[in-house]
């Protein structure tokens, strides 16, 4: 792995304008043909309008096999069900991380019929000893949720550790996720460490920013996949904010079909033959 000094931007992606759910509009940046998965992610969505026609249908019940989701609102509420009787709402700034597992049937539905939604969807692949486990949540509002204040920036530390100690609220041994929220003020610097172990991206909700020493320019609305480093060094033309998320890759097979992903076609056609059958929570 040839690792440098600084993390530098490897691919800037702009998205791709999107349609899933019943007709909910969104940008999906990763999940595209212009980057298909970024080891262990495998699809990032972004969603916003204060258009209720954008976004109203909702995700209506769907299945969902052999990865995890992760649900991270900026504005309004999304409810959601699921076919093993769990329920809830997901309000701004809270998170909800979802482990799919051997198979769940789920929806995620606006609450308000007027005014801003917004948000993100990460889908998150499970090892192959993960893929049939049982399903679960983790769900976490704004309060729970940790928070740090630095000079000229302050973080919503939703899972990791920065380099000041702040520990995130998700856990997840297997991939050791960063995800973290950060708002950083016009002419400051924002640095930390990024494991070299993980892959890693950072999505611009607004502003702009000046990535690593060859100063590549990030604008809003664009992703950015970094390279390894030892040390990730951020700097805001204007008053930015911007989503940093790592994990540590799998580096298994990955077949996916739809809902469903998994590690070979096999086990794929054996999904959709136990989601016909009745057999998901």
């Amino acid at each position: 792995m040839d690792i440098s000094s600084k993390n530098e931007v490897k691919q800037l992606i702009n998205g791709i304008k999107a349609s899933d759910g019943d007709g909910v509009q969104l940008t999906r940046l990763i999940g595209s043909a212009n980057l298909m998965q970024l080891d262990p992610f495998l699809l990032f969505d972004a969603f916003g309008s204060d258009q209720p026609q954008d976004y109203i249908g909702g995700f209506p019940p769907h299945p969902h096999r052999g990865f995890e989701t992760v649900t991270y609102m900026l504005a309004g509420k999304m409810r959601h069900q699921d076919s093993a009787g769990n329920s809830g709402v997901i309000e701004a700034d809270g998170v909800q991380w979802m482990t799919a597992g051997k198979g769940i049937i789920h929806s995620e539905m606006p609450e308000q019929e007027q005014g801003l939604l917004a948000g993100f969807q990460l889908w998150v692949n499970l090892p192959a000893k993960d893929k049939m486990t049982e399903p679960k949540y983790q769900e976490k509002s704004a309060d729970d949720i940790s928070q740090e204040i630095r000079e000229g920036s302050q973080l919503k530390v939703v899972s990791g550790t920065t380099q000041q100690g702040t520990q995130g609220v998700i856990k997840n041994d297997t991939i050791a996720p960063i995800y973290w929220d950060i708002k950083l003020t016009k002419q400051h610097n924002f640095s930390d460490v990024i494991p070299c172990t993980h892959n890693a991206f950072i999505y611009i909700i607004s502003g702009e920013v000046i990535i690593g020493d060859k100063k590549t320019k990030v604008q809003q609305g664009q992703l950015a996949t970094l390279t390894h480093a030892d040390s990730l060094s951020i700097w805001a033309n204007y008053d930015s904010r911007f989503l940093l998320i790592a994990g540590k890759p799998l580096n298994e097979p990955v077949e996916r079909a739809g809902p469903f992903v998994m590690n070979t076609r096999e086990e794929i056609e054996q999904a959709f033959a136990d989601y016909q059958r009745g057999e998901f929570a």
